[in-house]
């Protein structure tokens, strides 16, 4: 009997669908292609189906008991992590789509340029159609840059900053196992340690209840007045508020937040007003650039073979860390 794969993707294109039809075929499948306006046909589908390759808690909570692996085309995970109700099958194999890593560390350098080359307040000077041209800039180059996760998005953002001339990179992850992307990795337990001496500070980090408010408000004081906080990870990381006081009162130099709490942020909300900051709306990951959708669809056929023939699959995703 045929085995039924459910996509359910609104950023396939044609070439794509053609690889994941050919790799399923390849492994003895059947790929059965929705996007989401057709919901009702892919619940349906579903019901059939031994794969799920997609991005929908909602959809993914109608799947049957016998659905094995469910793919999830973002890195994000945590909805389906913090939910054991959405899987039906509690043995489901969970992967995730870790390839955002370009785009993401693209947009860290863009912001991080942003903020030392000072854009935010000349941005505000330019509003005004004034004329003021000498404010003091700080370089990537010979700097110093403290990343909190170091997974793909952390190791690819290192890599970025060593080629342009970053002076001393540190890592803090779970276990403190050296990398060598980076000049040391120490332990997030070491985390208190290491604030005071941060310049310039990118939080890449899954949404765990570990890491939810991991930068609260007496972790915020620790930093010097000249740091800079980029947040590309998830917004549950931070707690606003006192962030907000922080830049305010210029206690630090600084922010860039691509994800915050909630999303999206409401008109009244105080990080629109907040001073030294530049926000984006949850853009640096998501499938707007093609090569990002190109790895996502390569990633999940390997991971096809790799299920197909009994391997462990590259994405897997640990349910009960949340990574």
């Amino acid at each position: 009997m045929p085995r039924h794969i459910c996509v359910y993707q609104e950023f396939l294109t044609d070439t794509h669908k053609a690889q994941i039809t050919k790799t399923a075929e390849d492994c003895g499948f059947v790929p059965h292609f929705f996007t989401p306006d057709q919901t009702e046909e892919a619940r349906a589908c579903l019901q059939s189906c031994e794969v799920l390759y997609a991005h929908s808690p909602d959809l993914l909570r109608s799947a049957p008991a016998s659905l094995q692996w469910y793919c999830c085309s973002f890195a994000g995970v945590d909805p389906y992590c913090s939910d054991p109700a959405l899987f039906a099958n509690p043995d489901c194999i969970l992967t995730n789509s870790n390839v955002y890593g370009v785009t993401i560390s693209e947009h860290v350098v863009m912001v991080t340029l942003m903020l030392l080359r000072r854009m935010p307040e000349y941005e505000e000077i330019i509003s005004r159609r004034s004329w003021s041209n000498q404010l003091p800039i700080r370089s990537i180059r010979d700097n110093e840059f403290t990343i909190l996760g170091t997974g793909d998005i952390g190791i690819h953002v290192a890599r970025r900053m060593r080629d342009m001339g970053a002076a001393k990179i540190i890592g803090l992850n779970r276990s403190g196992c050296a990398h060598p992307d980076f000049d040391r990795i120490y332990p997030i337990s070491d985390l208190d340690r290491i604030l005071p001496e941060t310049k310039i500070l990118i939080m890449a980090l899954p949404g765990t209840a570990e890491t939810r408010h991991i930068l609260n408000r007496r972790r915020i004081a620790l930093l010097p007045a000249d740091a800079y906080v980029i947040n590309v990870g998830r917004g549950t990381a931070i707690e606003q508020e006192p962030l907000i006081e922080a830049l305010n009162e210029d206690r630090i130099a600084g922010a860039a937040l691509d994800v915050m709490e909630p999303e999206p942020l409401p008109p009244e909300h105080p990080l629109w007003s907040a001073r030294h900051l530049i926000l984006t709306p949850h853009v640096s990951g998501n499938m707007t650039l093609g090569y990002t959708c190109d790895r996502n669809v390569a990633l999940f056929c390997e991971d096809l073979q790799n299920y197909a023939a009994g391997r462990p699959l590259r994405g897997f995703v640990d349910r009960q860390k949340g990574y």
